[in-house]
C-alpha cells in the first residue's frame, strides 16, 4: 500500500496507540472528580497542555482542548463574533468548509464579507486586505496552509497590515495543515486564535485544539461545567488528548527531519511526474510559499475520480479534493478561486505526503500514475 492522502488524514503512530491505550486503562478518571483517580487524570491532562503550550511557544493558559479543527475553528469564529462590536468579516476565497461555510452563516444574518483577492496559485493580495480594513472589521480570518493546493500564507506580513492600519479585528488563523508542519511564531504574529488537529500528525482522530491568546476573549457555543476555562463544556476526552500530547512529543524532536525528508519527496515527485507524463498542470505552489506536504495536479483529458479509482485497484490512495468536500457536487472552490481553467478542475488529485512515504514509493506510484494516465486519456480519445 502507499498512502498519498495525509491530508484528509494521518495513520496514528504506534507510540500514540500504545498512549490512548495506556490512558483508557489506567488513567480512566474524570479530571473533574475530587478524588485521587480524577486528581491523576487532572495532572495528565495538564501535562498533555504544557507540552502543546511549550511546541507552540505560548502559555498553558492559552490552550483549549476541542473535538478537532472544525469545532475549534467554529469556536474561534463565531466566539469572537458574539464578543465583539462590528457587522464586517475578512477573509479568503479559499478557505476550509469549516471557515467558509461558518462565515457564510453570518453573511446570511446580515454581515458584510470581504473575500480577499489571490493570485493563481492561492497567495492573497496583501493590498486587497489595506483596502478593505475598516473600524467596523470584526474579525479577519485565514487559513495558513491551504488544504487542497498547499499555498502558506504570510502570516507576519498580513498582522503587520492589521497593526499598522489602526483597527483592532480579532485575528483567528485555521492552522490545521500547518501545525506540525511550517515552523513559525504566533505571538510574533499577533494571532489570537488558531486551531489544530491530532489526527493530521499522525494522533487520533477527534482530538485537537485552539490557542486563544490570554489578552483575546471570545464567548463559548455552549454551556455545561465550565470545562477549559468555561469556554469548552464538557469531560476532556483524555485518552485522545494523551494520544494528541504523545503525536506533538514525537515531532518536537523529528519534526525537522521529517519535514526535510518530505521537501526532498514532493520534489522528487514533481520531476518524475513531469518528466515522464505530458500535459499536466501543477497547481500547489513548488517555492517557499507552498506545504511541502501537498502537491495538488491536474491531467488533461481525464477525471479526477476515474483516476483516483485506478490508483485504488493498485492500493495507492490519493484524493481529489478536500475530504471535507470531496463528496459534494460542486467543482472546489479553490480551483474556482485560482481561476484554474473548467476543463482541469474535474482532472485534478491531490497527493499528501507523510514521513512514512519514500523515494521508492514515488517511483513505484509514478509508473503506476503514467500507466493509469495513458489507459484513461486512450479511453477518452476512442469515444
Amino acid at each position: 500500500m502507499i498512502y498519498l492522502d495525509n491530508c484528509a488524514t494521518t495513520k496514528p503512530r504506534i507510540e500514540v496507540i500504545n498512549e490512548m491505550a495506556l490512558a483508557m486503562e489506567n488513567n480512566f478518571g474524570n479530571p473533574s472528580s475530587l478524588h485521587r483517580l480524577g486528581l491523576y487524570a487532572e495532572n495528565a491532562l495538564k501535562e498533555a497542555r504544557i507540552s502543546v503550550a511549550n511546541f507552540l511557544g505560548v502559555s498553558e493558559r492559552e490552550i483549549l482542548f476541542t473535538s478537532g479543527g472544525t469545532e475549534s475553528n467554529n469556536l474561534a469564529i463565531q466566539g469572537a463574533l458574539k464578543a465583539r462590536r462590528g457587522n464586517h468579516i475578512i477573509t479568503t476565497k479559499i478557505e476550509h468548509p469549516s471557515v467558509i461555510n461558518t462565515i457564510k452563516n453570518y453573511e446570511s444574518k446580515g454581515y458584510s464579507i470581504s473575500y480577499l483577492e489571490n493570485d493563481d496559485q492561492g497567495r492573497i493580495c496583501l493590498e486587497s486586505l489595506k483596502n478593505v480594513l475598516t473600524k467596523d472589521t470584526a474579525l479577519v480570518s485565514i487559513i495558513h496552509v491551504n488544504n487542497e493546493i498547499g499555498t502558506i500564507q504570510d502570516l507576519e506580513a498580513i498582522s503587520k497590515i492589521i497593526l499598522e492600519s489602526g483597527t483592532t479585528p480579532f485575528f483567528h488563523v485555521d492552522g490545521v495543515q500547518s501545525f506540525g508542519k511550517i515552523s513559525f511564531s504566533l505571538k510574533k504574529c499577533n494571532i489570537d486564535s488558531y486551531s489544530f488537529s491530532a489526527h493530521k500528525i499522525h494522533g487520533p482522530k477527534g482530538v485537537g485544539g485552539l490557542y486563544l491568546n490570554k489578552d483575546s476573549r471570545i464567548a463559548p457555543l455552549f454551556y455545561g461545567g465550565n470545562q477549559e476555562n468555561g469556554l469548552r463544556s464538557g469531560t476532556e476526552n483524555l485518552p485522545s488528548i494523551m494520544g494528541l500530547k504523545k503525536a506533538v512529543d514525537i515531532i518536537s524532536i523529528s519534526g525537522e527531519y521529517e519535514r526535510n525528508s518530505i521537501n526532498e519527496l514532493r520534489n522528487y515527485l514533481i520531476k518524475l511526474v513531469t518528466e515522464n507524463i505530458n500535459d499536466i498542470k501543477v497547481n500547489s505552489p513548488i517555492d517557499k510559499t507552498g506545504s511541502p506536504y501537498i502537491l495538488n495536479i491536474s491531467f488533461k483529458d481525464i477525471k479526477g475520480e476515474v483516476l483516483l479509482h485506478y490508483l485504488e485497484e493498485k492500493a495507492i490512495y490519493v484524493s481529489t479534493a478536500s475530504a471535507c468536500s470531496s463528496k459534494g457536487k460542486n467543482k472546489s472552490h479553490v480551483l474556482k478561486a485560482i481561476n484554474l481553467d473548467e476543463g482541469l478542475m474535474d482532472a485534478t488529485i491531490r497527493i499528501c505526503f507523510s514521513y512514512e512515504n519514500t523515494l521508492e514509493q514515488m517511483e513505484i506510484f509514478v509508473k503506476v500514475l503514467k500507466e493509469s494516465v495513458t489507459d484513461i486519456r486512450s479511453i477518452i480519445m476512442r469515444r
